[in-house]
C-alpha cells in the first residue's frame, strides 16, 4: 500500500458519510497516473499555491487600494482566512479537509487588480461581461503553465466556480467554502475599516453583537460554532438568529464600507485606469506580452486584453498606465 492510499483509507474510515472522498473523485480533464504520495485533492491544493497567480495575490487589492499600512488586507491574506475558516468547519463536520483547503486557496486567481472596482471595469467594458469567479476557473483550466492550466480535478473546479453565486457546488467541502468566504471577508473588512478609521466597533449593530458577541474574534467563532452545530446531512447551515445576524451585519457593511465615499474614493480612479488599459491593448495586440498570443490567436484580441489585465497586480496595472500615459521627463544628452 502506497502512502496515498494509505490516506485514501484514513479517509474512508474518518470522515463522514457525505465527505467527498479523494479515491472517489470524479477526475481531471486529462487523466494523470496517481501520486505515490499524494490523494488527488492534495495534488490540486499543491498545483495551486505554486502557481503564479496565486503568488500574485499578495499585490491585489480586498477592500482598501493601496492602503499605507502593513496590516491591511490583500486578496492572499483574505484567501488564507478562508481557507482557515473552511477547514475548521471541514474538520469538525469529519468532512474533506484537503478539497476543502483546494478550493479555498483557488477560489480568487482570477480577481483583478483593484477588487471589486478592477472587475466592474472588466464587466463594463466586456462584450461577454466579466466575472471573476468564472476567471478563477479559466485560470486554473487555460491560463497557468502556458495554457495548459493546472489540470484540476472537478470537484476543486466546481467549487472555485460556485463559490460566489449561481449555483450551489455539488459537493459540501465547495458549499462549506462559500459560506466560510462570506464570513471572512465581513469580518476582515470590519476589522480594516476600524484600523482605517472608518467604523469604531460600538458601530456595529447592537442586534448583531447581541447574538454574535463583539469583536473580531467572536464574530468568526460564533458564525463557526453556529454552521457546525446546525449543518446536517452534507447540508451547510446557519441557524435563524445567526443568518438573521449575518444579514443586518451584512446590509450595515454595505451601507457603511462597500459605499462608503470615503473608503472608496479612489475607486473611480481605478475604474478609468483599467477601462483605458483595455482600450489601449484592444487597439494594439501587438503589444500584449508574447504569452497570451496563442490566446490572441484562438480566441481573440478581446479575450487575451481581458486575460492580461485581470492578471494584473494593482503595482503592474498602475506602473504599466503610467508607461503608456504619463509624460515622462525630457532626457537632455
Amino acid at each position: 500500500m502506497t502512502i496515498r492510499e494509505s490516506i485514501e483509507q484514513l479517509e474512508r474510515d474518518s470522515l463522514c458519510e457525505y465527505a467527498t472522498l479523494s479515491c472517489e473523485s470524479l477526475g481531471r480533464e486529462t487523466p494523470e497516473e496517481p501520486c505515490s504520495l499524494r490523494t488527488a485533492f492534495q495534488r490540486d491544493r499543491d498545483r495551486i499555491i505554486h502557481c503564479k497567480s496565486f503568488r500574485r495575490l499578495k499585490h491585489k487589492t480586498q477592500v482598501y487600494l493601496a492602503p499605507e499600512g502593513d496590516h491591511y488586507r490583500t486578496r492572499l491574506t483574505h484567501t488564507l482566512e478562508v481557507a482557515q475558516i473552511a477547514r475548521t468547519i471541514a474538520r469538525s463536520l469529519r468532512l474533506n479537509e484537503d478539497l476543502t483547503e483546494a478550493i479555498s486557496l483557488g477560489h480568487d486567481l482570477g480577481h483583478t487588480p483593484f477588487g471589486h472596482a478592477g472587475e466592474r471595469a472588466l464587466n463594463d467594458v466586456s462584450m461577454t461581461g466579466f466575472r471573476h469567479y468564472e476567471q478563477s476557473v479559466r485560470v486554473v483550466e487555460h491560463l497557468e503553465k502556458d495554457g495548459r492550466g493546472l489540470n484540476l480535478t472537478k470537484e476543486v473546479r466546481n467549487g472555485i466556480l460556485c463559490h460566489t453565486r449561481g449555483p450551489e457546488a455539488f459537493t459540501p467541502e465547495g458549499r462549506i467554502v462559500k459560506i466560510a468566504d462570506h464570513i471572512a471577508y465581513m469580518n476582515h473588512d470590519i476589522d480594516d475599516s476600524i484600523r482605517a478609521g472608518i467604523l469604531t466597533e460600538d458601530k456595529i449593530p447592537a442586534e448583531v453583537t447581541k447574538i454574535l458577541g463583539s469583536g473580531h474574534s467572536a464574530r468568526i467563532d460564533s458564525f463557526i460554532t453556529d454552521i457546525i452545530r446546525n449543518s446536517r446531512e452534507g447540508q451547510i447551515l446557519m441557524s435563524k438568529d445567526v443568518n438573521h445576524a449575518y444579514n443586518v451585519l451584512h446590509d450595515f457593511m454595505f451601507d457603511n464600507v462597500y459605499r462608503n465615499p470615503i473608503a472608496k474614493r479612489e475607486e473611480g480612479r481605478a475604474e478609468q485606469l483599467i477601462k483605458e488599459l483595455f482600450e489601449y491593448y484592444l487597439a494594439s495586440p501587438e503589444e500584449l506580452p508574447e504569452e497570451y498570443s496563442f490566446i490572441l490567436d484562438s480566441e481573440g484580441i478581446e479575450r487575451a486584453t481581458l486575460d492580461f489585465i485581470a492578471g494584473m497586480s494593482d503595482h503592474y496595472a498602475i506602473n504599466d498606465y503610467k508607461r503608456l500615459f504619463i509624460p515622462r521627463s525630457w532626457d537632455v544628452i
